[in-house]
């Protein structure tokens, strides 16, 4: 590599991954204990950007989206529901962008893992 040059962050087989770190929570529970953990790919200046892996076990939630995020779904079943009634079935191999202030809830059916991209 030249000077001033870096190394471009990447993960190979995401679904391999075992070093994951403890997210904890998700802190607007409606039913059941959804854990989440992860491993960060790359993480911009302030936090402008972000991407990585990123697991959920079982439960029901109320999400909203604080900043535009694409997702790429490898592995397990969840719902989004949209608060305007639009019904969203993830399986594996899904992938969906979900806009800045997006709101619905998301019921997890069985662990998800999926790949993202914050910005």
């Amino acid at each position: 590599m030249t000077a001033g040059m870096t190394a471009t962050p990447l993960m190979r087989k995401p679904l391999d991954q075992t070093d994951l770190k403890d997210w904890g929570v998700i802190s607007t529970m409606i039913d059941g204990e959804s854990r989440t953990s992860g491993k960060l790919i790359h993480k911009g200046p302030n936090g402008q950007s972000e991407c990585g892996l990123w697991v959920c076990t079982p439960g029901k939630w109320n999400c909203h989206v604080t900043r535009d995020e694409f997702c790429h779904f490898l592995e397990g079943r969840c719902t989004y529901v949209h608060e305007s009634g639009e019904v969203i079935e993830i399986t594996p191999d899904t992938a969906a962008f979900f806009p800045q202030d997006w709101r619905g809830v998301c019921t997890v059916h069985e662990t998800i893992k999926k790949v993202y991209m914050i910005r």
